[in-house]
């Protein structure tokens, strides 16, 4: 009897470990809303991004992302290769790009959730403020142009330099006279210290700076573009966005590979819904949708005094 009250206990304390196994299982289970994922973000972009991931963590605490801030070329190479499922950047995917997808028996969702501006910025001690995009073409072209001394790029490899090529047409920037260092930050001190530079950064760096960028900040100009077939200067802001007056705009999207319902999915109705789009309306960028305001309508004037 005892060895069978043994034997009984044994098989109570497998079936206890195996339910408190299985428990622990579907507790770290992803789903849409809780799990842990890695989201590969243009650096360009990276500032709102933050921002979003903050907020959505902040709502759903059973969910963790971590954000890792790449190139263009890097990004898009981790995600033919699937070593990024999830990616944020400044361009759709290519004909040739999907195609891979296809190949692979992959279909990616692309959420696009907001227009960014590439903005040029010069050092304070420049008066003029204004500038033509055919010289900063003229420029990435070879051609000489006094008011330029040089163009100086976050990196090589990034979403802006790829943006600026296509513009100018060439497959190579100049090598003399065009600097690139590794973020945007890099760029706005350098522009900020050397006159007649003209830096090349996502506008969201500029209007969301950390405490310690701040005050070279303070000491560049964000200067009005005039477009190719413009004969005024815009500027990067919300309502030359709206307008599709900005020369330098572009949409932002959210490429998501995982292939099923997931943390990537959830993130991305997050930020193309109503609250992930006013944290992008609050912020320099424009949002693809609009969020609605309620009205409150009052037969009458109410006095708090009363």
């Amino acid at each position: 009897m005892l060895k069978y009250s043994k034997i009984v206990g044994i098989v109570l304390l497998v079936f206890l470990f195996a339910m408190c196994n299985q428990k622990s299982k579907n507790d770290t289970k992803e789903t849409i809303l809780k799990g842990s994922i890695d989201i590969t973000v243009d650096e360009t972009v990276k500032p709102i991004i933050d921002d979003q991931v903050a907020v959505f963590e902040g709502t759903y605490y059973g969910a963790k992302i971590i954000v890792k801030p790449k190139s263009e070329v890097e990004l898009i190479n981790d995600l033919l290769n699937q070593k990024a499922k999830v990616v944020v950047t400044a361009r759709n995917l290519t004909a040739e790009e999907l195609l891979r997808f296809e190949k692979s028996k992959i279909k990616p969702r692309v959420t696009p959730f907001a227009i960014d501006a590439i903005a040029l910025i010069s050092n304070k001690s420049n008066n003029d403020t204004l500038i033509a995009l055919k010289t900063v073409l003229d420029f990435m072209q070879g051609k000489k142009d006094t008011g330029i001394k040089g163009l100086v790029f976050d990196n090589p490899n990034s979403s802006t330099v790829h943006y600026m090529k296509e513009l100018a047409k060439v497959k190579d920037i100049p090598s003399a006279g065009v600097f690139s260092f590794k973020t945007n930050n890099e760029v706005i001190k350098f522009v900020s210290e050397n006159e007649g530079m003209i830096g090349v950064v996502g506008v969201n760096w500029l209007s969301q700076p950390s405490a310690d960028m701040v005050d070279f900040i303070k000491k560049v100009n964000i200067l009005g573009v005039k477009g190719l077939k413009e004969n005024k200067y815009y500027y990067p802001s919300q309502n030359d966005l709206a307008e599709e007056k900005y020369p330098l705009a572009r949409d932002l999207f959210i490429i998501n590979c995982q292939g099923y319902s997931g943390l990537g999915m959830g993130f991305s109705s997050f930020v193309a819904g109503d609250i992930g789009q006013r944290i992008i309306l609050k912020s320099s960028l424009m949002p693809v949708k609009t969020p609605g305001r309620k009205l409150q309508i009052r037969s009458q004037i109410i006095n708090d005094k009363e």
